[in-house]
């Protein structure tokens, strides 16, 4: 049995774009697992005089609703699914999970954002595409 990691943030939107996407690709299902992994986003804060925040400060193991959604809606259409959550640098995360897990693809949802947005802000997406040893299905935007 292949493995599949289907990354899966807090955004409504993206989640659903991930679920439409793994529907829409040919994967057999009875030869795949799908991992749905959602990473709690690492974070620091400037510490004051009296006080540091880390995200490590607020992480638990709680999988977010909108992942779980997709995740039980993925399992009702015939997908043996697995949930996973980690806490680190989303793209590194997820590129080092599908290592882990000698996965045979990653899905995920790219959305539209400028060349200097991708400079400033990053992109997890553009990242994992070009880190990950594996095959990246990238869905579509919005319908």
């Amino acid at each position: 049995m292949q493995t599949v990691l289907v990354p899966i943030s807090e955004s409504e939107e993206q989640a659903r774009r991930i679920e439409r996407t793994v529907h829409e690709h040919p994967f057999d299902r009875d030869e795949i697992k799908l991992v749905i992994l959602n990473v709690f986003e690492e974070f620091e804060v400037e510490p004051a005089e009296w006080i540091s925040i880390e995200s490590a400060d607020f992480y638990d193991d709680t999988f977010p609703t909108v992942a779980a959604e997709v995740a039980a809606g993925l399992k009702d259409a015939g997908f043996e699914v697995n949930v996973r959550r980690e806490h680190g640098d989303p793209a590194g995360t997820i590129v080092d999970v599908a290592r882990e897990l000698d996965a045979t693809a990653i899905v995920m949802a790219g959305r539209k954002r400028s060349p200097v947005g991708k400079v400033l802000f990053g992109s997890v997406t553009q990242a994992v595409l070009l880190d990950a040893r594996v095959p990246v299905v990238v869905g579509t935007g919005p319908e």
